[in-house]
């Protein structure tokens, strides 16, 4: 059985979804703002993992996925421009309605091209968030109806201290809390961890919507609770993102979410660790940040920044510089090169072993990518194997794995080095072992290797 580290009881626990055999998944989208960088990416490796893991051991699965193209202010204080309106700034656009469409489709585009460069499955439904503003006007009416707001000057409020369990999802200490930002542009604010349902005000935010509580737009909180509700229902298994969102975003959904309907809304809780350059975590926000076609101009398949992100389990911090992806990539040439050795040499020795128990323990484990991979490195090593049941269960493994392990470029050798090669051939039947080393010697400094073996030479790049 899976087992998955929940984050709402800090423990792993066995999944069991509602529906027998079928899966509700909700992963947070990306603010598209800006392309998404690496640190991004680790998340939504992650998530994909989670996704192949449940897709292998049997289960469909509803993957519901937002697009935030509204309402994400620059402070968590509920102030501050939409980051789409400083993104316009930044690049020169004119600030309209017109342009923030575009900005944000351009965006989403490039994100899901990165995605797919890193092998991440698309979820069946992608929704953004400018296009549900009704349902979100229809969620809040709940919480309002069910006596959980209170109106400022800055808008519809989530009054916390009503929701009893508010800090249920990331353990927070409310009485250590202090009124920071919050108090100085909304000082009718009654607790810290207050939050906005529904921002009005604000003349100069190009997106806004008519709605019961004036002209305005959504808190950011909102689109994620009122989108799963519409596609998953008001009760689904597993919603995921980065740690980052713990302690405001997540615990804000589900505050507003129960509060609506009454219930408990999501089941299994689990969530990424960050990225980090030295101590810090990436991101967008500095304006130093490493994006996929950064790894493409330096040469780097955008696959061995993914087989890099599995070296680590995903509730754990993984270390990104320059020196640990080229250690990566020569870790994924070389799983690829010994692939290729099996595939073209197949032998026939029928030992029974457990691999296949041994991987899906691993990936059983909270999804134990780390230790999915030594299975997999201890598998292609092990010589007592026939060679065709070990690359079936290489294809097997990177249905989970996705580093594309079996698609294969055979090296295409030069004429020239194939020339040489076989004169050595001939040398070495002469017994002229002078002359074929000092060709094999010619071979390796033209960049290619020989290896010979009873049934004749194999050239290497």
């Amino acid at each position: 059985m899976i087992k998955l580290y929940n984050t709402l009881t800090r423990k792993k626990e066995d999944f069991k979804p509602i529906k027998k055999n079928q899966v509700g998944l909700y992963t947070c989208g990306l603010t598209v703002y800006n392309y998404a960088h690496i640190g991004n990416l680790r998340t939504y490796i992650f998530e994909d993992i989670l996704k192949r893991v449940l897709l292998y051991r049997g289960y469909k699965i509803k993957h519901v996925e937002n697009v935030t193209d509204v309402g994400h202010l620059t402070s968590d204080a509920d102030e501050g421009e939409d980051k789409l309106m400083r993104a316009l700034k930044r690049e020169g656009k004119p600030i309209n309605k017109i342009s923030m469409l575009e900005l944000s489709k351009y965006y989403t585009k490039a994100f899901y091209e990165d995605r797919k460069k890193l092998n991440i499955l698309k979820p069946d439904i992608i929704c953004k968030a400018s296009e549900h503003i009704k349902e979100m006007i229809e969620l809040i009416k709940k919480i309002e109806k069910n006596g959980y707001t209170y109106k400022t000057n800055v808008g519809l409020i989530f009054d916390t201290s009503k929701f009893k369990n508010y800090t249920k999802l990331a353990k927070l200490k409310l009485e250590k809390q202090k009124f920071g930002k919050r108090v100085e542009i909304d000082p009718e604010r009654k607790n810290p961890s207050d939050f906005a349902l529904w921002l009005t005000n604000q003349p100069n935010h190009i997106m806004q919507w008519d709605s019961p509580w004036n002209r305005g737009f959504p808190g950011w909180h909102v689109e994620c609770s009122a989108m799963s509700m519409k596609y998953l229902g008001k009760h689904f298994d597993i919603h995921c993102g980065g740690i980052d969102h713990i302690p405001v975003h997540h615990t804000n959904e589900i505050a507003q979410s129960e509060a609506a309907t009454g219930k408990k809304w999501v089941n299994y809780w689990l969530h990424g660790n960050f990225l980090v350059l030295g101590k810090d975590k990436m991101a967008k926000s500095t304006g130093e940040f490493i994006t996929i076609q950064n790894l493409i101009d330096k040469k780097y398949n955008p696959l061995v920044y993914r087989y890099l992100t599995l070296t680590a389990h995903y509730r754990s911090e993984l270390t990104f510089n320059w020196e640990v992806l080229k250690s990566a990539q020569n870790a994924y040439n070389n799983l690829k090169e010994k692939i290729k050795e099996i595939k073209a040499n197949p032998f026939s020795k029928k030992i029974q072993n457990n691999y296949k128990e041994q991987f899906i323990t691993a990936i059983n484990d909270d999804l134990n990518m780390p230790q999915a991979l030594a299975v997999l490195w201890n598998l292609i090593k092990d010589n007592s194997i026939d060679n065709k049941e070990k690359y079936q269960l290489i294809k097997d493994f990177d249905k989970v794995f996705a580093l594309d392990l079996t698609k294969l470029k055979e090296d295409k050798i030069p004429q020239e080095i194939l020339k040489l090669a076989k004169k050595r051939e001939l040398a070495r039947k002469n017994k002229d072992f002078k002359k074929a080393d000092q060709i094999r010697n010619l071979i390796r400094k033209k960049g290619y290797q020989i290896e010979d073996s009873e049934i004749g030479f194999k050239i290497k790049k």
